[in-house]
């Protein structure tokens, strides 16, 4: 075998996983495609001793901390394909920014590619996601405390992403866009909680340098709020995964918007309590997994317990090869 481990994904969860891989001495190489999910957001927030650290400067420091090992190398590619071959797997992948190619035999694959995600195709959200418009809670809410705040949503799920945006305010008015997913019940169970439900189409996002200023509608009328929190539709991006036939967990929150499509397409990828695959040798960690998105820090751990399955297996297999030589 050219690698022990290959590690997809070079975030939080799969650095993680590296670190602590290295550190057993295997010989792990982590592929990343350098496309976070993250990259527009300029700081992270609950992370034990990077509380406010930007999330590319984790990501660097991190990659640092295992290059720092003999046995650990990271490389910007993109995986292509992933194929099962004896007692292990290839693993292609196509340079980024000009990075080489790569061409690996692994006896084992650790997927923490994290998720795609797509925000409301409306004018303004992606010039101010990031500053002053959010999709985590836990990690940018406590910096919006106290603000007239907006919940744009165009997903079943709004009443509670507008609930849960009031744990940082009490100025709450959700949004759905003209948006038909978002139920009829929604509004009386946001008004009993003192939220305004407006379900207007919106034009755009306004403000200015110093960040978010209104929302104005299709109809003209603008509403004043100063930030706010959307509901991206995520995906698990899963071109190189058709080879491994893993199964999946579809979920309301994560996989394909249309209801027409296969329901397990981008669906989050089933895992054991440790991250095993239901593919002996492959396991996944992080947003993939259920229950998708997730803070940094919980994914950092998640990279660490599966670090520990696949040790945990790989002893499982040497004393199995001892126990046959032995018999």
């Amino acid at each position: 075998m050219d690698i022990d481990v290959v590690v997809v994904g070079g975030g939080p969860a799969g650095l993680s996983c590296a670190l602590n891989l290295v550190r057993a001495r295997q010989r792990v190489l982590v592929l990343d495609g350098n496309r976070p999910r993250h990259a527009a957001t300029l700081m992270s927030h609950g992370f034990l001793t990077r509380d406010g650290v930007p999330p590319l400067e984790l990501r660097r420091l991190a990659r640092e901390d295992v290059e720092a090992y003999d046995n650990g190398t990271v490389a910007f590619a993109q995986v292509d394909s992933i194929t099962p071959e004896g007692d292990g797997f290839v693993v292609k992948a196509t340079g980024v920014r000009g990075a080489p190619d790569h061409e690996v035999r692994a006896r084992r694959v650790v997927l923490a590619t994290g998720l795609t995600e797509r925000l409301p195709q409306i004018q303004g959200v992606r010039s101010f996601y990031g500053t002053s418009i959010h999709s985590c809670f836990e990690c940018d809410g406590f910096e919006k405390s106290d603000q007239p705040l907006v919940m744009l949503g165009e997903t079943e799920d709004l009443v509670r992403r507008a609930l849960h945006t009031t744990l940082w305010s009490d100025d709450v008015v959700a949004l759905s866009n003209g948006s038909d997913r978002v139920p009829a019940s929604a509004d009386a169970e946001l008004a009993a909680a003192g939220i305004r439900l407006d379900r207007r189409p919106i034009a755009e996002l306004v403000g200015d340098r110093s960040g978010l200023t209104g929302v104005r509608f299709e109809d003209g009328d603008v509403l004043e709020r100063s930030a706010g929190f959307v509901r991206p539709e995520w995906t698990v991006p899963d071109g190189y995964l058709t080879e491994l036939n893993l199964d999946r967990t579809p979920s309301a929150h994560v996989g394909s918007a249309d209801d027409s499509a296969d329901p397990e397409l981008g669906a989050l990828i089933s895992v054991d309590d440790e991250g095993r695959t239901s593919v002996p040798g492959v396991y996944a960690v992080g947003d993939i997994t259920p229950p998708g998105p997730q803070q940094l820090i919980v994914a950092a751990g998640a990279g660490a317990r599966a670090a520990a399955a696949v040790l945990r297996d790989t002893l499982d297999t040497r004393i199995h090869a001892v126990d046959l030589a032995s018999s």
